[in-house]
């Protein structure tokens, strides 16, 4: 196997090396990467280029500025209130995670962000009574008049972080926020490996019923059904290995190529797969429909397959496989142009024909199809009443079109949502990308990419020929892999970057567009090299034969990629796209603003509650319990003391591992940490797990000890019962602490997630 050049993906989740031995690693408190929020900040301008809050957040802070200030004189709030903002900014930083002290697990989170000494002093001698309205930390309250051990106990262990001196540190701020490329202009990534050992993994997809499960396709005719902790169940979600045909054989196109779930699968129960199959010595592509088995969600009924369509396929090669709902509802199959080289069959080939479904983007409508026929013709379908074309087809005059996709649009203003992306695998020169539309002919044979194929064909050709919106000759790659716009929420730097590969070459590839000119931009995408990637779980390398493409239920992207492109070699690999880009920082902070705040005026809408709010991702204001002890022994002296959990604190645990998102519910009662049972465990609790760890929404709530079993902790808290509104656990009705009637079996979990696409 050829080797590849720095292969991978993930938007530098550390900074670049600089000079020292310290790496740096922008993180924000829910230890998520820093991204370019996308609508501009009002309140935390400084951060407004690359930093930890969005719009909503800025908000919130601008707010929370308003009611403490509002406590200060004239006089103070002129000297002070240029402090005030900087300190509430902070958790805006993209080293906010470094400021709160947040990394440790067992600790709350800071209430004041992690200051240098000549600054704190500076702040303690002007401005000492803005921190009674910044925070509860009795701790530090009664340290007040002492500026020393105020002042120490503010101070960071690893004072590269402090404010305002990191703003001006060169090695933690070089190249921060930006998309890193390298000396050849190669957008740097990482990735994090998901799944491995597949045998040719053609199709990775989601039910988008709220499980966060993902299934993976191998061309052999077998689906794997993975939970969210990534673990395979052992037992096959489908298993038609022995109707698919297919072969050994290095780039066999043949085999199970493609599956969709219904979009109202949770109701419907109902599966579609497009696969090979032989039917009396006659090669076919053939779509079927399966249903869920009514004893297992996660596995069909193998005896509930219908036969939806078959096409027959005159040649081995070009067989297409993708399967898509749009969100019209309707089920769109793309076909390839029936194989061999140059489209030879009839007078201009069956992608120009019409008549023919090969080589064509097909519209069907499946739904309520479980009396009369098993399809229906959507009635606005483009050529419907035209007596010499299929009323299924949609589009014409492609290839073989691998691997296509719909984009979700924009976050906030959803545009570009409903575009439909396609790559077209090319002929003898030439690979492109499309953007489908209906009726819209895509000039395949006469045209092969921007260039002439067919030539006869391409002077008579129509000048309503749709071109590609990007080609590229075969020096770059031999068989393009449609891709994904990417709109997940974990790494908005990537937002609106067409990211698609090639099988041939290993090449990922991206393109943007420029809004002004309707013009799509190329950037390389290639493996962040040195240790941009060497953070636990990253990695920055992958199997050139680039498969396939995906996302998940948030919209994350992953690709899948093999070794050895044979059905029968396992080989195949699932790799997630994890970008972590670097902010670049203004290095001289805010002058203080002069006069009152005035809300009326303000360019930010003033929210009329605070509880009207988003939920708080950041600082926790947590009071100490005790007062402060002397450094025991081993302690340096000005170490700031790591303090107890406050009574109700929750963490995430996978397995044995930190959770991030996701993970076993552990809660802090009277200063031991233990599991809750899920008895009665419900949405309602998740969502106050997930709310106390900055989480704005629940996805589920997990029982049977989905993440493990807390075996080394007491079981604390059975038959939970919440209202959703509780600040912590321990406010909802439950047992008496330490009472139970279950074991770590029926350890609950959660599931939390940022805000999913509409």
């Amino acid at each position: 196997m050829r080797a590849l050049r720095g292969a991978a993906l993930a938007l530098l989740l550390a900074a670049a090396l600089g000079p020292g031995p310290g790496r740096p690693h922008p993180q924000c408190l829910d230890f998520k990467p820093p991204f370019q929020p996308p609508r501009a900040l009002a309140f935390c301008r400084r951060y407004g280029a690359f930093g930890c809050c969005d719009a909503r957040r800025d908000r919130v802070l601008l707010q929370r500025f308003y009611r403490l200030s509002a406590h200060l004189d004239g006089p103070t709030y002129a000297a002070c209130a240029g402090h005030l903002q900087d300190l509430l900014c902070q958790e805006c930083s993209p080293y906010a995670a470094h400021l709160y002290d947040a990394e440790d697990p067992s600790t709350p989170v800071r209430t004041i962000p992690g200051l240098c000494q000549d600054y704190c002093q500076q702040v303690w001698q002007k401005c000492r009574s803005i921190f009674h309205y910044l925070s509860t930390d009795q701790e530090l309250i009664a340290l007040e008049n002492n500026m020393a051990k105020f002042c120490r106990y503010l101070s960071l262990e690893d004072t590269d972080y402090c404010f305002p001196h990191l703003l001006a540190n060169e090695n933690l701020n070089q190249n921060l926020g930006l998309v890193t490329a390298d000396s050849e202009g190669c957008l740097q990534l990482c990735l994090v490996e998901v799944a491995n050992g597949l045998r040719n993994p053609v199709a990775m997809v989601h039910a988008n019923d709220g499980t966060h499960r993902f299934f993976i396709a191998e061309q052999v005719g077998l689906v794997w059904a993975y939970l969210p902790d990534r673990s395979r169940l052992e037992k096959p979600f489908l298993n038609i290995s022995e109707a698919v045909l297919t072969s050994p054989w290095e780039g066999d196109e043949r085999g199970f190529l493609g599956i969709v779930f219904h979009p109202k699968f949770k109701f419907t129960g109902k599966v579609y797969v497009y696969y090979s199959v032989e039917v009396r010595y006659e090669e076919r592509i053939r779509i079927s429909e399966f249903r869920i088995s009514p004893r297992d969600m996660n596995t069909v009924d193998h005896g509930s397959e219908r036969i939806i369509l078959e096409i027959e396929e005159p040649a081995s090669n070009h067989n297409g496989g993708e399967l898509l709902f749009g969100d019209d509802g309707y089920l769109y199959i793309f076909t390839g142009d029936g194989g061999m080289a140059g489209d030879p069959f009839g007078t201009f080939g069956n992608a120009q024909n019409k008549s023919a479904l090969l080589g064509k983007v097909l519209r069907i409508d499946v739904n309520n199809n479980d009396r009369g026929p098993v399809y229906r013709i959507p009635p606005d379908n483009p050529f419907v009443d035209d007596p010499q074309a299929r009323p299924e087809v949609y589009a014409y005059g492609v290839r073989n079109m691998w691997r296509c996709s719909f984009d979700r649009g924009e976050p906030d203003t959803k545009e570009g949502k409903g575009r439909l992306f396609c790559g077209d695998v090319g002929q003898n020169k030439y690979e492109e990308i499309d953007i489908v539309e209906k009726g819209k002919n895509y000039g395949w044979r006469a045209r092969e990419g921007f260039s002439c194929y067919d030539k006869k064909l391409c002077v008579n050709s129509s000048l309503d020929d749709v071109l590609p919106i990007y080609a590229y000759p075969h020096k770059m790659g031999k068989s393009v892999t449609g891709g994904y716009v990417y709109r997940g929420c974990e790494s908005p730097n990537l937002n609106g970057l067409y990211i698609f590969g090639d099988f041939m070459s290993g090449r990922l590839m991206s393109l943007k567009e420029d809004h002004a000119t309707g013009e799509w931009q190329y950037s390389e995408i290639c493996m962040g090299t040195g240790q941009t990637c060497m953070f636990p779980g990253l990695i920055n390398n992958y199997y050139q034969y680039i498969i396939s493409f995906a996302e998940d239920e948030a919209g994350e992207l992953y690709f899948m990629s093999t070794g050895v492109p044979s059905a029968t070699a396992p080989h195949g690999v699932v790799y997630k796209v994890t970008p972590t880009p670097r902010p670049r920082l203004r290095t001289t902070t805010e002058a203080p603003r002069r006069g009152w705040p005035d809300p009326a005026t303000s360019h930010t809408p003033a929210l009329d509650r605070v509880d009207q709010a988003p939920v708080n991702r950041s600082v926790m204001l947590v009071p100490a319990t005790a007062p402060s002890p002397k450094p025991g022994k081993g302690e340096r002296k000005g170490q700031r003391r790591k303090k107890k959990p406050r009574n109700g604190a929750v963490r995430l645990m996978d397995g044995g591992s930190r959770g991030r998102s996701w993970g076993r519910v552990e809660v802090y009662v009277n200063g031991e940490w233990g599991t809750v049972c899920d008895d009665g465990w419900s949405s309602a609790a998740a969502a106050v797990v997930c709310r106390q760890l900055g989480f704005p929404y629940v996805v589920r709530a997990s029982k049977k000890a989905e993440f493990g079993e807390g075996t080394s902790l007491r079981i604390l808290l059975d038959d939970v019962q919440c209202s959703g509104q509780e600040k912590t656990l321990l406010e909802c009705a439950h047992t008496e602490v330490g009472t139970h009637n279950c074991s770590h079996e029926e350890d609950a979990g959660v599931v939390c997630t940022c805000p999913l696409p509409n």
